[in-house]
């Protein structure tokens, strides 16, 4: 018995006709082809986001290998060989390595300091450009994502003011699946262009930051070039640092007793 009524009651039960796909089938082929629009847009800025970060990350964990043992090299030739292949703090260091054997046929120190500051900003510029790669695609599709939305909407209340006049009056039977098409394009531009606006602007300030350690890691490197090694910068372990945090604490004064 109990059976028989649920089975009663589900058939009465009055079906959906203005879901995500019937509205879809009701939109056609502009419908189905703005929406895999975005779909390509959304993946792209997914795939680029994952890409990019994994690519940053490891530039970052590349830096801590500098700060391990790059700089206590006897030589700069020895300390590169400690980085990672085809990494970006190696290629700054062989371009550098790289000038400092051709600078010696310059005439002028000048012309030959200028020459090695320049390969280094080249190789800085190549390194920037890699990292930047990608991120164009996200700011178009952060800036044109709802704007391909809104045209599946002008579509869809487009084709609902079509349905009122032949229909003669606006009953909702008629515009309800040209208006839900409208609403759901709609939603979903911006849920394709917010997280691309979030990831372009998190991957940029990424990007400076390691422009920043760049920079800094060049001004090294030429340093110590032009001063034949006995320019480096200090690098301090985590052990050596809590060595002179200890010494810099003033020593506990030894506790008299009073003078009778």
């Amino acid at each position: 018995m109990l059976i028989e009524l649920l089975t009663a009651a589900t058939n009465a039960a009055p079906q959906n006709k203005f879901g995500f796909i019937e509205a879809m089938e009701q939109g056609g082929l502009i419908a189905w082809s703005i929406f895999s629009v975005l779909v390509i847009m959304s993946v792209g800025s997914f795939y680029i986001l994952i890409t990019k970060w994994m690519e940053q990350q490891k530039v970052f964990n590349q830096h801590k290998q500098i700060q391990a043992g790059f700089w206590r090299a006897g030589s700069l030739k020895e300390g590169v060989t400690k980085l990672e292949k085809n990494g970006a703090w190696r290629q700054l260091v062989e371009d550098g390595l790289a000038a400092e054997a051709q600078h010696t046929q310059m005439t002028d120190s000048l012309e030959a300091h200028d020459w090695m500051h320049g390969s280094l900003a080249r190789s800085e510029a190549a390194i920037n450009s890699k990292l930047a790669g990608g991120l164009p695609f996200l700011a178009s599709v952060g800036a044109t994502a709802p704007f391909v939305g809104l045209l599946g909407t002008v579509i869809g209340i487009y084709r609902a003011l079509i349905n009122i006049g032949l229909a003669g009056s606006a009953s909702i039977d008629k515009v309800a699946g040209p208006v839900g098409e409208a609403l759901i394009m709609t939603a979903i531009g911006l849920l394709v262009a917010v997280p691309a606006v979030l990831a372009y602007n998190w991957l940029q300030s990424r990007n400076k930051r390691i422009g920043e350690l760049l920079a800094g890691f060049s001004t090294d490197l030429l340093a110590n070039i032009n001063s034949k090694g006995a320019v480096r910068p200090a690098v301090m372990t985590k052990a050596s640092t809590q060595q002179a945090g200890a010494a810099a604490k003033p020593a506990a004064r030894p506790i008299t007793a009073p003078k009778a």
